[in-house]
């Protein structure tokens, strides 16, 4: 205070000087000055100046000589990505969800003689598919097999008992039919699994974790893989089904037993299993092949079983180990390893793997087989028990061809 009365005029100056800089400062942040020599840059400014407060007026001021240009219009409402996908889901949804039920899965039977007895809680639930119109449901093996009794519920909340008709381990099907289908119930529309390409869309319908009539959406990430039976063969190993597809759609605790579906709404696969650590969608799953479904699924209707065709070996894809190990100049081909006891094999003669060396099949019947899942899945897609099939067989660097009646699985 002391120092503002001693020298007022010094302190005066450096106040002016502080409000220049500032000013200064201020200038330059909110647009560098034009060049006076420029019309363009003149021109520039004044469109810089005009675009920035245009928010702030919504008309021309008729005596300033500047024609405000017009507020470009915006379209406040997002355009949807994908719309034509987005229909196709939803339309999907709405056609196929009604033939998609919540299968309930109970131990024991209601105690009808007590009626203070409390009702049975179910051991687990899952998911089916109306297949036909006469009340033929399918679901997974594994949903229905421990079940004495089952409860379905459709999506508008009806409910119906249902009663088991057929299972099939080995392809983890099974069938189960409700009497009473309730009116205007679709079935389903099934497709062909052959045209199936990795990369395609594809839709899972199911009840994961309890949650009724959810959808996903993924693409087919992979054909052609294979799926393990959940029984023992007699020697120990376990039989599977081939062209199983891969996909990462969501697919829960729940989804099992309902349809994988194109965009079409038609029924590709049948959800089945999880690649997973967690119990939980890790985005590696597996659906049955809907051709597995068209060959099964009639024959688990008619008698409640499906026997499959059976040869009798143990296979392993050529290795170049083996190539080298036996001299075999093949590159492919499924190796016999191993030929089982009284089976069609060793009636028709093949020979396992040797200290000379085992048979390598080339061909079933003119088709040419690359791997052991093809020529499973040959023997499961396009013969019968019973069946007189012809073998290509290389042996010892000989290509002999080997007739071969097929007998059932055990």
């Amino acid at each position: 205070m002391t120092f503002i009365r001693r020298y007022p005029l010094l302190v005066l100056i450096i106040l002016l000087l502080m409000t220049s800089i500032a000013c200064q400062a201020l200038t330059t942040l909110q647009a560098p000055a034009p060049s006076s020599n420029s019309e363009i840059d003149r021109e520039a400014v004044v469109a810089a100046a005009v675009a920035t407060v245009t928010a702030r007026l919504p008309e021309t001021n008729s005596n300033s000589g500047l024609v405000a240009p017009t507020p470009v219009t915006t379209n406040t409402q997002v355009p949807a990505i994908n719309s034509d996908l987005q229909d196709k889901l939803i339309d999907v949804y709405a056609r196929v969800n009604p033939s998609v039920v919540h299968i309930f899965v109970y131990e024991q039977l209601a105690d009808t003689n007590n009626e203070d007895a409390p009702p049975p809680l179910p051991i687990g639930s899952g998911t089916g598919f109306v297949y036909s119109t006469d009340g033929y449901i399918v679901t997974n093996n594994h949903v229905v097999v421990e079940g004495r009794r089952f409860e379905v519920v459709f999506a508008d909340e009806t409910h119906r008992n249902a009663e088991l008709v057929g299972t099939d381990v080995d392809s983890d099907l099974g069938v189960i039919k409700v009497t009473d289908l309730p009116p205007d119930i679709p079935s389903v529309s099934l497709s062909d699994s052959n045209d199936l390409q990795v990369g395609q869309f594809v839709i899972a319908i199911g009840n994961p974790f309890g949650e009724s009539g959810s959808m996903s959406i993924g693409i087919v990430s992979g054909l052609g893989r294979t799926l393990l039976s959940q029984r023992l063969a007699d020697d120990g190993g376990r039989f599977s089904l081939p062209e199983v597809i891969q996909t990462d759609a969501a697919i829960n605790p729940g989804n099992s037993g309902g349809p994988l579906l194109n965009l079409d709404g038609e029924v590709v696969g049948v959800n089945s299993a999880i690649q997973t650590l967690t119990g939980t969608n890790s985005g590696v799953g597996f659906s049955i092949p809907v051709n597995a479904v068209k060959r099964i699924v009639p024959k688990l209707i008619e008698d409640g079983v499906y026997t499959y065709p059976y040869i009798g070996i143990r296979m392993a894809n050529l290795t170049l180990d083996l190539q080298e190990e036996f001299g075999i100049g093949q590159t492919e081909g499924a190796y016999v390893t191993g030929v089982s006891s009284d089976s069609p094999a060793e009636a028709a003669g093949l020979i396992g793997s040797t200290a000379a060396g085992g048979d390598l099949i080339i061909a079933i019947n003119g088709t040419p087989i690359d791997t052991t899942d093809e020529l499973i899945g040959y023997l499961v897609f396009e013969t019968e028990t019973g069946q007189t099939v012809d073998l290509t067989v290389i042996r010892d660097g000989t290509e002999i061809s080997i007739p071969l009646t097929l007998g059932e699985r055990p």
